[in-house]
């Protein structure tokens, strides 16, 4: 069957703008001022289709944007993103504002246009030419009655698919939505979106409870401590590349492009996990979620130093 992507990334895009360098969170009526503003493209559909652009793979974002943001259109092309999954309207691109401080992060989001995503993928052409591509990356809590008229028509056309939801509490802990996770060839919770569908903790102990909910292909991502899968029966592992991380926004949705990009390359599990790992880490070494993405260079001359490891 010929296919016109590799990947098609179907999610939430947000304009991201993140403030940092600020000593603490202002008091009421309080103002501060920092030199560190960084406005980007972001959401994790956005941030995952970027990374495998920059790798080389042909990928196509679906999502719904303002049609004014020429700006962050722009930015995709940048990344060697297919720009014609999107949808364009009248109301606005979402909107993520990311204040830091030295110790932690606040968020302030407004759904925007992604108010229109569901409607977006429920359309019958939308989900034709979600079908032209190898795999479907979901990056989005996808509705069980959505999942139920899609994944079918993705198999049918011999797509594989992935899944990360996020950190979306109400729709983890809902357990209809678990069956949803089950359908698909990776679940990608990080630890604690795990947590919340299992009430467990530790890697060993969430990938069985996960495994006895009807969840049995499932990458678990870690952070600083690589990541862990249970993949047909089988439990893999693979540690995180030591660098120096400056902004973590959006490791986990590098994470998931890695992934993608060794699956695609119809890699073994560990050499999956060992590429989603390296996407991760290297992605943290600048401010900004795309400023230190890998290009396929680097991704290959990292994974040669850890093999010498």
């Amino acid at each position: 069957m010929t296919k016109i992507w590799e990947v098609a990334v179907a999610g939430e895009i947000f304009a991201d703008h993140i403030f940092s360098g600020f000593d603490r969170w202002p008091a009421p009526g309080e103002e501060h001022f920092t030199d560190h503003y960084l406005r980007e493209a972001g959401g994790g559909a956005a941030i995952t289709a970027c990374t495998l652009g920059h790798l080389g793979r042909e990928v196509a974002l679906f999502g719904v944007m303002g049609e004014q943001d020429d700006w962050l259109r722009q930015r995709l092309t940048e990344f060697n993103v297919g720009r014609d999954g999107l949808r364009l309207g009248a109301m606005a691109t979402a909107v993520s504002v990311s204040i830091s401080t030295r110790e932690d992060r606040s968020f302030l989001t407004w759904p925007g246009a992604n108010r229109d995503l569901a409607l977006y993928l429920r359309e019958e052409e939308t989900q034709l030419r979600l079908s032209d591509a190898r795999h479907v990356h979901l990056a989005m809590p996808i509705d069980r009655d959505l999942a139920l008229e899609l994944f079918p028509k993705l198999r049918a056309a011999g797509c594989t698919i992935s899944l990360d939801t996020g950190h979306r509490a109400e729709w983890l802990e809902d357990e209809r939505n678990w069956r949803t996770c089950g359908e698909v060839d990776f679940f990608l919770p990080n630890q604690h979106e795990a947590e919340i569908v299992t009430g467990m903790q530790g890697a060993e102990q969430l990938l069985t409870s996960l495994q006895a909910k009807g969840i049995a292909n499932v990458v678990l991502k870690l952070g600083r401590a690589g990541a862990h899968a249970l993949l047909d029966g089988k439990c893999y592992s693979a540690a995180a590349l030591p660098v120096d991380a400056v902004d973590t926004t959006g490791a986990g949705d590098a994470f998931d492009a890695g992934l993608i990009d060794a699956l695609l390359d119809h890699a073994l599990p560990p050499e999956m996990l060992e590429r989603a790992c390296l996407c991760g880490s290297l992605s943290t070494r600048r401010a900004g979620a795309l400023n230190a993405l890998p290009n396929r260079e680097e991704l290959k001359h990292f994974h040669e130093q850890l093999k010498q490891c």
